[in-house]
């Protein structure tokens, strides 16, 4: 991919699925990468580095703002000022409505949501810095379609989608914001669901199969990129076709 050597990219939730996929494909595509996450990131930084690429692993609650304050000061450091910030840290609890606490709501927004706002406003500076920053918010097929059990996760995952065309709107002379919307992707949320459930998620796909994580690592990996430097404000949903394909009655 054109336009990300020698570049710096923060990915949050980068220690498994989707977001360590991402953080690989821009080592890979030349970014030095500051993989963000609650959890050990060490599997995703040894990976980089087998492959030639350079990354750190840091600890970050993106709920916190001191958190990313100190995410940043290590980042600067050791790799330096960001050019992409891509957001893809989440928390889940499937739950239908009336059985989620308010406590369980706030968390979720609270990572989901507030954490890429505290997340941009944190970065802000270096992304405009050269007006040629990039951000992509890792938002789900959940904020188009409803399904039983993920009030607080759809409503989070919708909200990034208006939150990346108002930040697009908002700060268009200096940098680009984009959001991603994954489908029925393996990822370890695929760990406890059997072989039958699977055949049926993906025959409900257009294109009959599940995704890999590489695969919507590749959406941000170009939306990052210099390659889609006048697109912004995009919603792009990678999901194999599935929140277009229906059968017949």
């Amino acid at each position: 991919m054109h336009g990300l050597n020698g570049k710096v990219a923060v990915v949050t939730g980068g220690a498994q699925g989707i977001g360590a996929a991402t953080a690989e494909r821009l080592a890979a595509d030349g970014a030095a990468v500051a993989v963000l996450d609650i959890v050990d990131t060490a599997a995703t930084i040894a990976r980089i580095s087998q492959a030639g690429g350079r990354a750190i692993g840091v600890y970050c609650d993106v709920s916190s703002e001191t958190a990313w304050a100190q995410a940043l000061e290590r980042c600067h450091a050791e790799l330096g000022a960001v050019d992409v910030l891509v957001s893809n840290a989440y928390t889940v609890d499937v739950l239908p409505a009336h059985e989620t606490s308010v406590a369980s709501w706030e968390r979720q927004l609270s990572v989901n949501l507030t954490g890429t706002f505290l997340g941009f406003t944190a970065c802000l500076p270096d992304l405009s810095r050269e007006r040629n920053g990039a951000v992509v918010l890792t938002s789900s097929v959940h904020a188009l379609v409803g399904l039983p059990g993920r009030p607080a996760y759809a409503a989070s995952k919708a909200g990034l989608t208006g939150l990346a065309r108002q930040l697009a709107a908002e700060y268009g002379t200096v940098l680009r914001v984009n959001s991603v919307l994954p489908g029925p992707v393996l990822t370890a949320a695929w760990d406890g669901i059997g072989e039958d459930d699977r055949r049926l998620s993906a025959a409900q796909t257009a294109v009959k199969r599940l995704g890999e994580p590489a695969e919507v690592a590749a959406a941000i990996a170009f939306l990052a990129s210099d390659d889609a430097s006048f697109i912004t404000g995009a919603t792009l949903t990678v999901d194999g076709g599935w929140s277009v394909y229906k059968t017949s009655s």
